[in-house]
């Protein structure tokens, strides 16, 4: 059962993880951003963006935030993973 849940963890990262990356590239796209899909995507990933976008300014037409919250969200994932990991197996399951 902990396996399950270990494995639902994973894909929900991995899915989000994604869904930055498509609205990055998405971005690049003005029409895009537009479709109902691209809003989607917008709604789910903005606040997360929107936190790094607040604390580091573009560098001219170059917004590297983006760049930034990739590898905070990897290590997140890492760290709450192997932290839900851990209380899967203290509580047994």
């Amino acid at each position: 059962m902990g396996l399950y849940i270990l494995q639902i963890g994973q894909y929900a990262f991995e899915i989000y993880y994604w869904l930055i990356l498509i609205s990055i590239f998405g971005s690049w796209f003005p029409k895009f951003q537009s479709t109902k899909i691209g809003m989607w995507i917008s709604k789910l990933v903005e606040p997360y963006l929107g936190f790094f976008r607040r604390f580091i300014p573009p560098l001219g037409p170059i917004d590297i935030s983006p760049i930034i919250a990739i590898f905070v969200f990897r290590y997140i994932t890492g760290f709450a993973l192997e932290g839900l990991r851990q209380s899967l197996n203290v509580i047994g399951v």
